[in-house]
């Protein structure tokens, strides 16, 4: 069965979500960001849920950052905040976050909004099916797209603000494919999961090796994965910090202790392979119900 032949209605959206949903966020010196991120993921929340909540970790900002969470925070009950001791960083933070999360699902989402959420009801829906939902970021579905260089090129098109950050971006993902075996089409994108699934996890990453951790971990248990498109949206305010040499550096130490500690067992054993990986533009592997519920997401491929 091939994407294109399908017509199925889009699901009804009138009602609001019955999950509640945890929106995580984590910020350093974001000042000039972090109350249109606010504005935006209320607005987002509220029209999707009746029951969420905002988990932002502040990472020991030295700007205007902190204090405008805190009148956030005071404005509106479902916007929790915390404050790390010292700048722990991103792992460190991250994981604080996913701790202090108190709802069914979880999902996060930068302070510069660089991921597109137009679709994030269909995205938490899907959780009801699947054990995580990935973000990828879509690449047309065209006959030269499955030659890999091809489809590097247009992964670097869609991946970031400019050619030095996607090409830092896709040296990291094959490195990382190579060295676990992770059969995924994208390591650094927003992923959906239930909170106390994902808080069981043993996460040991401190960087960005954290995204492709999760699934790992996800995969062991057996958790069947689905990939859905989510766009990239360039920075327009602030700047961005995944770049420079000191988070590279980190990133690889992190990626070479991780896989020296366990990953390279995980590769020899095989245990990438428990759970299934189902991509939108294969749904002739997905169930009729999902068929139905991904109708307006099919054409993001194209």
């Amino acid at each position: 069965m091939s994407y294109v032949t399908i017509e199925c209605p889009a699901p009804a959206t009138a009602d609001k979500l019955a999950h509640s949903v945890s929106l995580i966020c984590y910020g350093y010196n974001e000042e000039e960001s972090i109350a249109n991120f606010f504005k935006q993921a209320i607005d987002l929340l509220e029209s999707v849920v009746t029951d969420y909540e905002i988990v932002y970790i502040d990472d020991c900002s030295t700007d205007g950052t902190w204090q405008i969470a805190q009148r956030f925070a005071r404005e509106n009950n479902r916007i929790r905040i915390s404050r790390n001791d010292r700048n722990r960083n991103i792992g460190f933070t991250f994981k604080r976050g996913v701790s202090l999360a108190q709802k069914e699902y979880l999902f996060w989402q930068t302070i510069d909004w660089s991921y597109d959420l137009s679709d994030v009801r269909i995205f938490l829906e899907l959780l009801d099916h699947f054990g995580v939902v990935v973000g990828v970021r879509p690449v047309p579905i065209r006959l030269l797209a499955y030659i890999p260089v091809v489809r590097s090129i247009y992964r670097i098109r869609t991946r970031s603000d400019d050619f030095i950050r996607a090409m830092v971006s896709l040296a990291n993902y094959y490195v990382l494919r190579l060295l676990f075996g992770l059969n995924v089409h994208d390591f650094q994108n927003i992923q959906f999961h239930r909170t106390k699934t994902l808080q069981s996890f043993e996460l040991h990453g401190e960087s960005s090796f954290l995204g492709i951790e999760m699934m790992i971990r996800a995969r062991s248990l057996g958790l069947d994965l689905i990939e859905v498109p989510i766009k990239f949206l360039p920075r327009t305010k602030g700047v961005s910090k995944g770049i420079r040499l000191k988070a590279i550096w980190k990133s690889c130490r992190d990626i070479a202790r991780n896989w020296v500690a366990w990953g390279w067992r995980f590769r020899l054993e095989g245990r990438g392979g428990k759970g299934r990986i189902y991509r939108l533009p294969e749904p002739a592997f997905m169930d009729e119900k999902v068929i139905v519920l991904c109708a307006p997401l099919f054409k993001r491929f194209r």
